[in-house]
């Protein structure tokens, strides 16, 4: 039996603000607990939305805007229910780092958690076995965190249920990023929107730059995106825009293929921006030994034809680690309010200077 408390009364009306409380017993603390921030805003009848941030500690975007929206929210304004966790993985958001102090773990990879585990276990258990059943819908903000900088998207976490699959295509499409991708994390069941789909909840994840940095842009998307859904979901009032014919420009990470991994230690060297074009075979980048100048350069190649999705920030890599993303175009089409192409799209999908070949366009 979890730990876990909370103060918060789920099924009372407006607004309210507590923590979810869990016994921990460091050295510096016999009978303490670690708190996790939560707000409710509950208005009328209407579905139930879950809003997560934090849960990596060095991804800022969600946070803040989550913040903001249980600060400005008027209730009167809600049809339904917000539950709101704006910093799930206290330790690690207080620590700005992707995974917990406390524990070292990585608490996107624990799910569906332990109620007698470690404090990041316990987490992910009071997530899934407590916060899952009340919702309807489940949007967990990310970022691309301190080590690797993402073109901002909102991500569709795939269902095995093609009408499953259908509800959480619309509304990552209905967050209106620039880009909409499709992510599977090579199928790793551990993390939390893949236990939110086996929850059953429409699920929706971004990713909003990183660096480790606040992104203007990317918060800006951000704020207005996790709006656009709630009124997809009808919990906020249409936001009046017009609706679009059908959906565009929807990318995947195509397996494997789509990393391109550090083969050693040293400086990585990127051959190319976010948004370039690149086709399988072609040089990545390479890493120098800046320890030994009589070795020449290790050269990456990508595996998969795409765009420059996500690139590593540090230049130190240690053999394993990520040094670029690709995203391919997603081959399935589906009729569903549709993304307006941006600028930021028709960039991405025009003539790339450093390849001078053009990626086709979606539809």
């Amino acid at each position: 039996m979890s730990t876990a408390r909370t103060n918060i009364d789920f099924e009372r009306s407006g607004r309210q603000l507590g923590f979810i409380d869990i016994a921990h017993s460091p050295h510096e603390d016999a009978w303490g607990a670690t708190r996790i921030p939560i707000a409710v805003i509950s208005n009328g009848k209407g579905p139930t939305a879950i809003l997560q941030g934090g849960n990596h500690g060095d991804e800022y975007e969600g946070p803040i805007t989550l913040g903001e929206l249980i600060r400005e929210l008027d209730p009167g304004l809600v049809s339904g229910r917000l539950i709101i966790l704006p910093a799930i993985n206290t330790p690690a958001v207080l620590a700005g780092r992707r995974t917990s102090p406390v524990d070292g773990l990585n608490l996107n990879r624990t799910f569906p958690g332990d109620p007698k585990g470690t404090i990041t276990q316990q987490i992910a258990a009071y997530v899934t076995d407590v916060i899952f059943p009340l919702g309807d819908a489940y949007i967990d903000l990310h970022s691309g965190g301190s080590s690797l900088n993402i073109l901002p998207s909102a991500i569709i976490e795939p269902a095995p249920d093609p009408l499953h699959h259908k509800r959480n295509m619309e509304a990552a499409l209905a967050f209106d990023a620039p880009l909409t991708v499709v992510i599977d994390n090579l199928g790793e069941p551990r993390t939390s929107t893949a236990a939110a789909v086996r929850a059953g909840l429409t699920t929706l994840g971004t990713e909003m730059a990183g660096s480790g940095t606040v992104s203007i842009d990317a918060l800006g998307i951000c704020r207005r995106g996790v709006r656009n859904v709630l009124a997809h979901l009808g919990i906020l009032a249409p936001t009046g825009k017009p609706p679009l014919a059908e959906a565009r420009n929807l990318l995947r990470i195509p397996g494997r293929d789509g990393f391109v991994l550090a083969t050693t230690d040293g400086v990585f060297e990127p051959f190319h921006a976010l948004g370039a074009e690149v086709h399988a075979g072609d040089a990545a980048g390479r890493i120098h030994n800046l320890g030994d100048p009589s070795r020449g350069p290790e050269m990456l190649h990508y595996a998969a034809d795409g765009i420059v999705y996500g690139r590593r920030q540090p230049g130190r890599v240690v053999a394993g680690n990520c040094c670029v993303t690709v995203a391919a175009l997603y081959d399935e089409t589906i009729q569903v309010a549709t993304l307006a192409p941006t600028s930021l799209t028709r960039s991405l999908f025009s003539p790339s200077p450093a390849c001078g070949r053009r990626w086709p366009k979606a539809g």
